[in-house]
């Protein structure tokens, strides 16, 4: 069987993997796309986006696509401690993962089509990559992109180990409100734990289309006794570990499934290889309760695509010493070191143990039980705007 020539080999169909096809296939590389499925499987990942992913997403050419598939709202209600603290004018959009990586992939132009098949070899130099399908077919490149998440396997036969910073470190939760988003008071709500005890760093409510979705993030292990509860009950422990939310939401009622996530916060080791790139979550996976993955994997993209790539190409070679440039990179390194310390801050100010984090909580509460004591001084003395908590705007 006779051997494919590309400039660059993309494994893994996933968010990094397909924009980044696309933004070389469109610079005139020729580029392979290669994914064991055809279409894009459910999976329950990243649901919200925020205007600094959603402009990443315009930067790459995919702002128009994204937003087809979003359902966009202005405002946030946010609340602490039981009580409704701000209300934030903010642009807002909810998003299936599953949708959007299928539209992405239908995206891929006709010269990088969607090669199906399981990568069964890979080999690695400072010249040529060399990628051997199970098929026994075989292509080529100058560089091989690794965009395939949790995935081991590929990323331990190019020699990267991997270091495992917090282990089960979250649990996160997806679900549909009964009720429709016309039935709620606000368009989103982001209601915070109520106390280290009950492990909950917040759940947020927004529309996906004519449905209300729900993501709940805890600070528990799978093994944990209340998430197999929470899986069969939902409405009652949401009413027992948050016992204000039901004022703002009387309907907890939860219909289909409810889907779950474990995270393990894990980073790529000794990453500098020949002719190979770790990209978005094969490279470092954090914790999505800070909400600042999607906007990582897409500044990995952006700076490989648009800085470091079109440099390596106009050069022999494709050694290490190229590839640590984009580790190197101060763009891409800013966006990893801020991931990775949200990730890690958001869990020790949630359930820390220790006298600082319990004084750091006790500050922030105090903090916001003045910002509370302000909103409703200002709810006191302004005209009646009606009983909805998310319809209308403090200054």
């Amino acid at each position: 069987m006779s051997e494919i020539h590309h400039d660059v080999i993309v494994i893994g169909a996933g968010l990094a993997g397909t924009t980044a096809t696309i933004a070389l296939a469109n610079a005139g590389y020729d580029t392979a796309i290669i994914d064991t499925h055809a279409v894009y499987p459910p999976d329950f990942r990243a649901e919200k986006l925020g205007v600094p992913q959603m402009d990443l997403f315009e930067k790459l050419g995919f702002g128009e696509l994204a937003r087809a598939v979003t359902t966009p709202v202005d405002e946030v209600c946010v609340t602490r401690f039981g009580h409704l603290v701000s209300r934030h004018a903010v642009r807002e959009y909810g998003v299936h993962y599953t949708p959007l990586i299928n539209d992405l992939r239908n995206a891929l132009p006709a010269s990088s089509p969607l090669v199906i098949g399981r990568v069964a070899e890979i080999e690695t130099g400072p010249e040529r990559q060399t990628v051997t399908l199970a098929d026994g077919s075989v292509r080529t490149a100058r560089l091989v992109l690794l965009a395939t998440g949790l995935g081991d396997v590929l990323r331990r036969k190019v020699g990267i180990g991997r270091t495992m910073i917090s282990e089960k470190h979250s649990l996160c939760f997806g679900f549909d409100m009964a009720a429709p988003p016309s039935s709620f008071g606000f368009e989103s709500l982001t209601y915070y734990g109520e106390g280290a005890d009950n492990a909950v760093a917040y759940v947020t409510l927004f529309p996906i289309g004519a449905t209300m979705r729900a993501n709940l993030f805890v600070y528990r292990a799978l093994s944990d006794p209340w998430v197999k509860e929470f899986r069969k009950s939902p409405e009652a422990l949401m009413r027992q570990a948050m016992p204000g939310l039901a004022r703002l939401c009387p309907d907890l009622t939860v219909t289909g499934p409810v889907e779950m996530r474990p995270i393990d916060v894990v980073q790529a080791a000794d990453a500098e290889r020949d002719g190979v790139v770790l990209l978005g979550d094969a490279f470092l996976t954090p914790c999505p309760i800070p909400g600042t993955g999607i906007g990582k994997v897409l500044t990995d993209v952006d700076r490989l695509c648009s800085e470091h790539l079109p440099r390596w190409f106009a050069t022999p070679g494709m050694g290490k010493d190229k590839i640590a440039e984009f580790y190197a990179d101060p763009i891409k390194q800013t966006s990893d070191r801020q991931c990775l310390q949200a990730s890690l801050y958001a869990r020790q100010i949630t359930i820390g143990s220790g006298a600082v984090w319990t004084l750091r909580r006790l500050r922030n509460r105090v903090g916001r039980y003045g910002l509370h004591a302000l909103h409703l001084l200002r709810t006191a003395f302004a005209k009646p705007r009606g009983p909805a908590i998310g319809r209308t705007k403090t200054v």
